[in-house]
């Protein structure tokens, strides 16, 4: 199990949950930068974010201003007493972010993708005592982030959170980056005492669904928001479409509601252990179905092994998509749902029949070995 930091070690002046961090996409100008952050002062931000170095995907886009911006942090500092956190993604970013005493630092989702990269970042780091937050990877792959985690981790840092802030696809969706929300209650599952923060502004990709994202978060008890703003989006060099005016920001965090993990309520808490005694015996039930299942796809392998019938059966398994989808749907089950349901329960009977062809092709043989 590894020891990491809670976020109230991480000393950044909050009280309570949720940790909000906030500032421009980019750092594009000395006067936008402190006139963003005067405007964020005392407006329930905890630390403020912006990007120094901006790894772009086409070289001629807006790649941040560099060094120069640093010195503007430490304005900001000065005047407004926010932390500040930036991104790095070389270890000279590092050691440059360092002597100009940036607070907290963070991984983008390009460089944890890459864990020759990670690795080089690690070793800059060992002997530094400063937070470190590592986004997820561009793609959705939850072994790359953990491995990126495990790598800060063992390079001494232990004040590590982690940030959600969604998943490339080729489609062409309502999300910038799909949430996968699956992915991060994965990981928090796996690390149960990492701080996870998630990004909506990435996921969104616009200023329309951040207040819905920002609550589904809040609702699946991420311990703190990551969130863009700008004096004026208008204006700005890159993700202007993401990026909130301070008073934007201000009236999304006062809409927001921050549940408790459990209640202080008998009666409620009574009738919530009622529910979950009732979904642990329906729970049991569907393990005993599935599993009857699987006894009648490994009789249907043992057929088909005798009959010289190939496993998969096309026209079967449409049918079977389609017939469970319209049910499901029609017991108020999602679509989606269905088809991921019934393409894991497929993919385990495939399994299941193979499984039981191959026993019944050794039995041939054996019984061959008998005889002879």
């Amino acid at each position: 199990m590894y020891n990491f930091d809670s976020l109230s070690d991480w000393n950044l002046n909050f009280i309570e949950r949720p940790l909000i961090i906030s500032g421009p996409c980019g750092a594009e100008s000395r006067h936008q930068l402190l006139e963003t952050a005067r405007q964020l002062t005392g407006k329930g931000v905890h630390l403020l974010r912006c990007g120094i170095w901006k790894p772009r995907t086409r070289p001629d886009s807006f790649e941040g201003v560099g060094v120069e911006g640093l010195s503007w942090l430490e304005e900001v500092k000065k005047e407004t007493g926010l932390p500040v956190a930036i991104e790095v993604a070389t270890p000279f970013h590092i050691e440059i972010a360092l002597k100009h005493h940036v607070d907290v630092i963070w991984l983008g989702a390009r460089t944890t993708v890459n864990p020759f990269l990670v690795q080089e970042l690690a070793e800059a780091l060992r002997g530094v005592k400063i937070p470190v937050m590592i986004k997820n990877p561009v793609n959705p792959d939850l072994s790359l982030w953990i491995g990126a985690i495990e790598r800060i981790y063992k390079s001494g840092i232990s004040k590590i959170a982690a940030i959600h802030r969604g998943f490339s696809s080729y489609e062409n969706g309502t999300y910038r980056n799909k949430p996968n929300w699956e992915i991060p209650i994965e990981l928090r599952r796996q690390l149960p005492g990492i701080p996870l923060i998630n990004d909506p502004s990435h996921i969104c990709g616009n200023t329309f669904m951040l207040s819905y994202i920002a609550q589904f978060a809040m609702d699946l008890q991420f311990d703190g928001l990551m969130i863009e703003s700008h004096f004026d989006p208008a204006s700005a060099l890159s993700d202007k479409k993401q990026q909130l005016k301070p008073d934007e920001l201000v009236h999304l965090l006062s809409q927001l509601v921050v549940r408790k993990p459990t209640s202080d309520d008998v009666v409620a808490l009574s009738k919530l252990v009622d529910l979950r005694d009732q979904i642990d015996e329906l729970d049991d039930a569907m393990i005993r179905l599935l599993a009857d299942r699987m006894g009648i796809a490994r009789l249907i392998g043992e057929y088909k092994y005798l009959h010289e019938i190939a496993i998969l059966q096309p026209e079967r398994w449409e049918e079977i998509i389609r017939s469970r989808t319209v049910n499901g749907v029609a017991n108020k089950l999602s679509k989606d749902f269905m088809l991921k349901l019934y393409n894991i329960i497929h993919e385990e009977s495939i399994l299941q029949q193979t499984i039981q062809m191959e026993k019944e092709k050794q039995n041939v043989a054996n019984d061959k070995q008998k005889i002879n």
